[in-house]
């Protein structure tokens, strides 16, 4: 009886798979089917995670600094229209290398990233404005960047009265995670000159940390006639630079001067550090703007360009944003009197051509102190 019942039903069975071929391949089209819903699935995933990837990127406005840009027009839109000097296409080049800290998006974000209100100061120094000062010089600089806030300290940022004139000092902080809170403390005990905000300080974020700088002005040292936003690696001629303020005809309202850059494109090439997509800015070209190393403003425009920013897509190259800010503003930066002294970088120093310059990019900290000291000892420069 078992042996008929196991051959019937091994006979049936056979009867099956050869009558009907298509149940043989049912288990390995299932298993076919599983594994292409699978890939798609995952297809899926990886398409939104690059998405999400793409979208956080810009939303987070972690993007290139500009400042450097000099000064060969290109008619080429993959290259620079600028010369990098070798210091700054270093740093540029760890951009592409290495990954900066998320930016932290603050709760209840109004407008957008860049919009100064989304931040807090953390330390401040709100009684400096107190004296009434004819110029503020507002320097953003990284946290951990002691030796050139002391290099300014030493120069151009320890004259306090230039011409007749009070000039007050001030650095502008944000936060980092490799910072020395206490440290901070301490040296702001020290010469109560520092300004820190709860935005994260990257290279990448100078736009949100431009537009703090404007905010403060606005807020907290609103009796000051003219400001300076003026890099961290910058020698300045304070002198010259006052007594250019104090010319004939130099207005003290809607005024902002630089070195101008005009009819400058916008990069589109992914490729390169100067990257803008055209979600951020879908122009071709930036409107005239004051080249970020150093630029001059009377102390009105702060409170508007806080004010207009509000309608204004932040996008990454700081100092054209602020070009934006004018041109919606209906203003236009103005050609400095003398527009030689507004420099850039400079091969070699010569004392005569130093002291006639308000501005020149250098590259490093003892440079800064070598060169000022040569320029103010004794005896005539040229």
């Amino acid at each position: 009886m078992g042996d008929q019942d196991t051959g019937s039903v091994g006979n049936g069975l056979k009867r099956q798979l050869v009558e009907s071929p298509g149940r043989q391949t049912k288990p390995s089209f299932h298993s076919w089917f599983r594994f292409l819903l699978l890939l798609c699935l995952v297809v899926f995933v990886l398409c939104y995670a690059l998405s999400s990837s793409s979208s956080s990127w810009q939303s987070n406005f972690q993007l290139h600094h500009p400042y450097k840009w000099l000064f060969n027009h290109s008619k080429k839109v993959d290259m620079p229209p600028y010369r990098v000097h070798p210091k700054h296409r270093h740093i540029l080049n760890e951009i592409q290398t290495t990954t900066e800290p998320p930016t932290v998006q603050p709760v209840g974000v109004r407008y957008h990233q860049a919009y100064p209100g989304n931040y807090h100061f953390i330390m401040d120094n709100t009684e400096v404005c107190s004296q009434n000062p004819f110029l503020v010089l507002m320097v953003p600089v990284e946290p951990s960047n002691v030796a050139a806030r002391d290099a300014i300290r030493q120069t151009w940022g320890n004259e306090s009265l230039v011409q007749g004139q009070v000039v007050v000092t001030l650095f502008m902080l944000g936060v980092s995670g490799g910072a020395d809170v206490e440290k901070l403390q301490q040296e702001n005990l020290q010469y109560h000159d520092l300004i820190q905000s709860d935005f994260v300080d990257s290279y990448l974020n100078l736009t949100i940390k431009t537009m703090v700088i404007m905010d403060w002005l606005a807020t907290h040292c609103r009796t000051a006639a003219y400001a300076m936003k003026v890099d961290s690696d910058m020698f300045l001629n304070i002198d010259n630079l006052v007594i250019m303020l104090q010319k004939p005809g130099i207005p003290k309202r809607n005024y902002l001067t630089g070195l101008l850059m005009v009819n400058r494109p916008v990069i589109r090439t992914k490729s390169s550090k100067w990257y803008v997509p055209e979600e951020m800015y879908p122009d071709p070209q930036y409107p005239t703007y004051t080249l970020g190393m150093g630029y001059v403003f009377s102390n009105d425009l702060p409170e508007k360009y806080v004010e207009v920013s509000k309608s204004i897509k932040p996008f990454n190259i700081e100092d054209a944003y602020i070009g934006m800010c004018m041109k919606n503003l209906g203003l236009t930066p103005s050609s400095p009197p003398d527009p030689s002294q507004f420099q850039s970088y400079n091969s070699k120093y010569n004392r005569c051509q130093f002291s006639k310059v308000i501005t020149y990019i250098l590259s490093s900290a003892p440079q800064l102190v070598n060169y000022w000291t040569d320029l103010k000892k004794p005896g005539p420069p040229c």
